[in-house]
């Protein structure tokens, strides 16, 4: 029986992580969802409108004796840019920030310690929030769950998402998944 650990992260439009994340061996769920605002059961529509507090995430249960949660974090951060403000890309807004969601001291050690490595790979300071304890999850509706793989040919799954799952595949081709 496989173990099971959460992680909560968030990096810019859930679509993308959850695309590259649902390729990685050991990861055994991905949820798109909200976390870290005010609002309770929040939609999206509020949470596009930049009133909640809240960051478009995705809950990862995953097998850490398959991946480790370092190597998942490795991978946040080589995906989304870990520097800019509240933006990814075009995507635009505090809904989009960079975020970790701590479940426990010694995720809080591993992201210090992920960050520290992730600094060398970044020219600009690392903005990521580090945040323990990890604030209620709210599940996105159901149009948002394993969105790219239902929309492939959707003009962002195009132009954003795809590209973000080849170069998890590129650069960590030793965790994810026969394709």
């Amino acid at each position: 029986m496989a173990r099971r650990e959460v992680a909560l992260l968030g990096g810019g439009c859930f679509w993308c992580l959850d695309a590259v994340y649902r390729g990685v061996e050991g990861v055994l769920e991905s949820v798109s969802g909200y976390a870290g605002g005010h609002v309770e059961n929040p939609t999206y529509e509020e949470v596009c409108g930049k009133k909640t507090g809240h960051v478009e995430v995705v809950q990862l249960t995953f097998d850490p004796d398959v991946v480790s949660y370092a190597d998942l974090l490795r991978i946040f951060f080589t995906i989304h840019d870990p520097t800019s403000m509240d933006r990814q890309g075009a995507d635009v807004g505090p809904q989009y920030r960079s975020a970790i969601y701590a479940m426990d001291e010694s995720q809080v050690d591993t992201a210090k310690a992920v960050m520290k490595e992730a600094a060398d790979w970044w020219d600009g300071e690392i903005v990521t929030h580090l945040i323990h304890p990890a604030p209620k999850f709210w599940e996105a509706e159901p149009v948002h769950q394993n969105y790219f793989a239902r929309n492939p040919w959707a003009g962002y799954c195009m132009a954003v998402v795809a590209p973000k799952v080849v170069k998890a595949r590129k650069n960590f081709s030793r965790l994810m998944r026969a394709a």
